[in-house]
């Protein structure tokens, strides 16, 4: 089994136990602005996460120097160091990025996934897991937010990652094609996609529970000591260790 604190565990608690989109929902502002496409939703997933990381490192390093009373205002000096950086870079050498994700980049500064990490791990545990957590919380972002672009641009859009994959219906011309559903371009639907894709995760983690299945950890005890066979177990299908 794998340690609390290991890498590994920390990477598979942010993409999956606990991502930050589908199962905490957090950072709702950019999830809903910014995915007007694929494109952004990596775009603003990996800019959080080089934030996530670098601010957890950090606060990591000096969670035993900064006073417990004005800890909050500490994180969020720290992360907005990181996110003048990251913003200065993008706007250096990912001009365009910098231009479509506009706004969003210095709101990263009052996220709550940032802040959230900050408090909850990075200011009680070393440097390394918490590094781990940051990298892991961010790509679960990333992940969540890509998908919930690259939905509402194929359907809004008929395209994916700016390239035209469904033929767009020209009637001047008499082609037949794809009608863009345009309201997906739009803020109601990103509400749309949001709560379609939560729904299928919801419905996959529910029949993995009717089964006695923990999908993010299948070999976990699920309960069912009839038909444990585990050695380990102090239920009745097993042997008392």
């Amino acid at each position: 089994m794998a340690k609390t604190n290991s890498p590994v565990e920390r990477l598979q608690n942010g993409i999956i136990k606990e991502n930050p989109t589908f199962v905490l929902m957090l950072g709702m502002c950019p999830t809903l602005a910014v995915t007007t496409s694929a494109t952004n939703g990596i775009g603003m997933g990996l800019t959080t996460t080089v934030i996530l990381a670098a601010s957890n490192m950090m606060i990591s390093m000096l969670r035993k120097i900064i006073p417990d009373k004005v800890r909050m205002p500490a994180f969020i000096v720290i992360v907005a160091s990181f996110v003048t950086i990251v913003q200065f870079l993008l706007e250096a050498f990912i001009p365009s990025l910098y231009a479509a994700l506009g706004i969003y980049i210095p709101l990263i500064v009052v996220n709550c996934i940032i802040l959230g990490r900050a408090e909850a791990y990075a200011s009680k545990n070393p440097v390394i897991p918490s590094i781990f957590d940051g990298i892991g919380m961010g790509l679960g972002f990333t992940l969540s937010i890509t998908c919930i672009g690259a939905v509402r641009e194929l359907l809004g859009a008929g395209q994916l990652f700016g390239k035209q994959l469904l033929p767009l219906a020209d009637s001047a011309q008499g082609i037949m094609g794809y009608e863009p559903i345009t309201i997906f371009v739009l803020a109601p639907g990103a509400f749309f996609v949001l709560a379609m894709l939560s729904a299928l995760q919801n419905k996959f983690k529910l029949g993995a529970a009717k089964r006695g299945i923990d999908p993010s950890n299948p070999d976990k005890c699920s309960g069912s000591c009839v038909s444990c066979h585990n050695s380990m177990c102090s239920g009745k299908g097993g042997e008392k260790a």
